[in-house]
């Protein structure tokens, strides 16, 4: 789960292939990356009468199955999505690094050496925490200046904090000449969200925006960090994301309170982590975990198996059994982990409504719950279609205009210029 809830405006510039035009829609169309560059470079022009010497992108990501199970040592499967984070940068004067994000216009001057501490958590607070990161590895961060742009939704459970975290890590990799490994890189990004954010994310997000490839998911192994990827060529299958437009008060709250439970019930079954629990050892101790903690377990080591099993599916394209655990999965989200809403449900429905005659091979929410997005699998040729019937009626029962884009797995984090 990203830092969503803690970056105050910049990450606004939402767009997407299959736009809502109606009362609600404010998001203008989706710009490929190239294009995305280019605006970037003018206004770093603009703003600095020069022209940037980097240029880096790094995308935001969809789960496809495996929620709420990397802080539990579980198995997660991601894809980047094609939006992104892109950064440009110039060399400058001074002890500080200037920052501009173009998306609201404001800017911020941020420290670049000497012992750097947390401060009040703004959209610059990602950046600082990076830096902070390769300063405290002894490397010396050099005056920038620097320009933001994002096509990653904000608050959609998409990681738009991680995408700003990894864009940040991969400039100054080029500004410093450099290439870390891209696991240290990963954790260096993660570290600079649990200190500088505030947020005890898993390693999923940052993992994905640095390591994930074109035309494939990656099934992420969150105990040892082993990574494989897993195709997804078939160019007649898109990740089709829907976001609900809603974004529940208490989703940072209760985001806690489930790791706290499942660390509660791990203990209680003296495991490090649930991840060590069969199916039979649960059930076996039920009365012990006490019904909450007993759903919250459940859902994990479900998810884990859930996701395994995705994974095996996916490699032999046997859509109807990926659809059946995606399925599967949003059910135990909404009622062992109790981490949906009425929203979210909603989309699902929809999606399930309109099945596999209609081209959805399978929907369910993702992200950390309590509103943001759904990912669904749908037939390429029928996406356009499925995605206007969804938002027609997700509006017509809700009276919120629902953000729809198709998306190919991505290119992960990488330097442009």
């Amino acid at each position: 789960m990203g830092g969503w809830a803690l970056i105050p405006q910049l990450l606004i510039y939402c767009h997407g292939r299959f736009m809502s035009d109606g009362p609600q829609a404010s998001n203008p169309v989706n710009l490929p990356l190239a294009e995305l560059c280019e605006e970037v470079t003018a206004q770093f022009t603009a703003r600095f009468a020069d022209e940037p010497r980097w240029i880096v992108a790094a995308p935001g990501r969809v789960n496809l199955i495996g929620e709420h199970t990397d802080y539990n040592g579980g198995f997660v499967l991601p894809a980047a999505i094609d939006r992104y984070v892109v950064i440009a940068a110039g060399p400058s004067e001074g002890e500080t690094a200037c920052l501009v994000g173009a998306d609201v216009g404001e800017e911020a001057s941020i420290q670049i050496s000497g012992v750097i501490e947390p401060g009040p958590v703004t959209w610059a607070s990602y950046i600082q925490g990076v830096i902070a990161g390769f300063v405290a590895r002894g490397y010396r961060v050099p005056s920038f200046h620097a320009v933001l742009r994002s096509t990653v939704p904000l608050g959609g459970g998409l990681s738009s904090s991680a995408a700003i975290e990894v864009a940040t890590a991969t400039l100054l990799e080029a500004m410093l000449e450099c290439e870390l490994d891209p696991i240290e890189k990963a954790l260096l990004c993660q570290e600079a969200e649990h200190k500088f954010a505030g947020v005890p994310c898993g390693i999923m997000d940052q993992f994905s925006s640095v390591l994930c490839e074109p035309d494939a998911l990656m099934l992420l192994d969150c105990r040892s960090q082993a990574c494989r990827l897993v195709p997804l060529a078939d160019l007649d299958v898109t990740i089709l994301i829907a976001n609900s437009n809603v974004k529940h008060e208490l989703t940072v709250g209760e985001y806690a309170r489930r790791r706290a439970e499942c660390e509660a019930a791990a203990q209680t079954l003296a495991v490090e982590t649930l991840r060590d629990i069969t199916r039979e050892q649960l059930e076996a101790c039920r009365e012990q975990l006490g019904e909450v903690n007993h759903r919250r377990a459940r859902h994990v080591v479900g998810e884990i198996a859930r996701t395994l099993e995705a994974a095996a599916a996916l490699a032999a394209a046997q859509w109807q059994e990926v659809g059946r655990l995606m399925y599967a999965s949003h059910a135990s989200l909404r009622d062992n982990f109790e981490v949906s809403c009425d929203e979210l449900n909603l989309l699902v429905e929809l999606a399930h409504e309109i099945g596999e005659a209609g081209g959805v091979i399978g929907s369910r929410m993702t992200g950390g719950g309590f509103g943001g997005c759904t990912v669904s699998l749908v037939e390429t040729a029928a996406a356009e279609s499925i995605a206007e019937i969804i938002r027609q009626r997700y509006f017509q029962q809700t009276g919120i205009q629902p953000t729809l884009f198709t998306t190919r797995p991505a290119r992960g984090a990488h330097r442009v210029k």
